[in-house]
This record gives structure tokens, sequence and C-alpha cells, in this order.
């Protein structure tokens, strides 16, 4: 039986009715479904890259499960049906292909983002980075297992904030508050729940992606865009992964939307909502 993951599914169903011969009839087909695991912070983007393949191929539904990449790379790793993973971040891939689940030939670098440090519009936080993020209130940071809290930790070590690490993701939240001096810290579990900690107005500052911003131009203020200096390339890779469940539809079906999202339309979706489509 498959595994499913709902509590914390983004469900897309991308069902249509297809004609049947003579136009008199409808029929029952049942629209091959691919299950697609997407980092939080690619929600939106995907949900519109959706949409624009269902003009083109109504007989497929898509299901996707959007979580921090951590989570999902743990889903995979314990047996929940997966086509295809799509990362915020190298590491949970490279463990991927080391399991042995990732289809050969079918790994590739799709966009690039940058961490920002955001505060709402009207905030009057002291903050005005990462340099001097002590003088925050509270602070929203997503755990070091997600993408975005081992960036933000690697920009605090490369600042000489955080001492280095072998690994910047085992820094505890704990020694990062001792670091800026005791400052509250509320751990989230992915990068949406840290925008919407700020945007709530539960936490003063909070790092997301710069492409969490779209939409909230208007409520959030970006205090720093963060360099590649100081985080390193910010790479979403995506593959197609080793689904023993998938019949030979199922696996030509998610092929053709992992092309989809490589293909030069999905890059102008992409650029829209903020992420960089210049990535080797």
């Amino acid at each position: 039986m498959k595994k499913r993951f709902l509590a914390a599914a983004l469900v897309l169903c991308m069902t249509a009715g297809l004609g049947a011969c003579g136009g008199t009839e409808e029929t029952n087909t049942e629209p091959e479904e691919i299950q697609v695991f997407i980092a939080a912070s690619l929600n939106t983007v995907m949900t519109e890259l959706a949409e624009k393949y269902k003009e083109e191929h109504p007989e497929v539904k898509i299901v996707y499960n959007a979580d921090s990449s951590g989570t999902l790379l743990t889903q995979i790793e314990e047996g929940y049906a997966c086509d295809i993973f799509f990362s915020a971040a190298q590491k949970q891939m490279d463990q991927l292909e080391q399991d042995g689940l990732v289809m050969e030939g079918t790994r590739r670098n799709v966009v690039n983002n940058q961490v920002v440090l955001l505060t709402l519009k009207d905030s009057e936080t002291k903050v005005t980075g990462l340099n001097n993020l002590q003088e925050a209130k509270s602070i929203a940071l997503a755990g070091g297992s997600v993408p975005v809290g081992k960036y933000t930790r690697q920009a605090l070590v490369n600042m000489g904030i955080l001492p280095q690490a072998e690994d910047v993701s085992k820094i505890t939240t704990q020694e990062v508050s001792e670091a800026l001096g005791g400052v509250e810290i509320s751990e989230q579990d992915n990068v949406s729940k840290v925008l919407t900690a700020v945007t709530e107005g539960a936490c003063e500052v909070g790092t997301t992606y710069y492409s969490d911003t779209y939409g909230y131009e208007d409520k959030v203020k970006i205090l720093e865009t963060v360099g590649y200096d100081l985080t390193g390339d910010v790479i979403y890779p995506i593959c197609r992964v080793k689904n023993q469940e998938a019949d030979k539809a199922q696996e030509e079906a998610a092929q053709d939307f992992l092309e989809y999202v490589l293909s030069d339309e999905a890059k102008e979706v992409f650029e829209n909502y903020y992420f960089d489509t210049n990535v080797e």
C-alpha cells in the first residue's frame, strides 16, 4: 500500500473530463497521478507552474507535498511514494543519491535563491542586518536541518558571530541564541513558518528566502539581502525518485513534468517569483 503524507501536503489535483468519441458520452479514464515533493519555499511558484502544465496535460494529476527539504528526505527514505524531489539545498539531494534513490541522469540544478533578513514594513526594529542581529527582541529562525536555517548559520559563522563547525546544520538554536547574547529565538520547521511568524508579528525579524517575499512586498521590509560570499550558493536541485510502485505511464508523466520544470517557459515563471535561473 502506498504511504501518503496528507497532513502537510499541498494537493493540487489536475483533472479534467476527457471528451468521449462522438461527443455524447464521457469517459471515466483516471488521470495519471504523480507525487512531487517540493521545498516549502517553492510552494507558490510551483502552483503556478502546475496550472500552466495542466493547460496542455489535463490527463495528469499532480499531488504536491510541500515541507522542509530535510523532512521530505526523511519521508522518501521511510518509503513514502514520491516521483519527483525538488530540494532547496544540495545536502538533501546528495543524501538521496547516496541512498540510491535518485533516477540516474535526472538530477539537475534549477534555480538559485538568496537569504534575506526581514521584518514588518512598519517595524521600529533597531536591527539593520545580521551584524547587529543581537538587538532584535525576537527572531524567527528555521532549524539547522532546514536549508534556510543552515544557510543562516553558515552566514553567521563566516561573520565570526558563531564559531566554526564541521557541520553548521548541527548548531542548535540555543547555541545561536547564546552567541547573540541570549536573544529570544523561535525555531520553525520550514521557511514558510518563519515568514508567517514575522508577518503575523510573533517575531520581530526572521530569515527567509528572497523568493518568499513575493506577494508580501507591501507587508515586509528587507533589512539585508545576504551575499553568496556568506551563505554560499543557494541552489535548488531536482530529480526523479525511484518509485517501485510507479507503472510506465506514471514514470513517463513524471519525466515529462520534470522536463517542463526545466524548460524556458518555466524559467520565466521562476524569475517572476524572484528566483535566479542563471545556474549550471
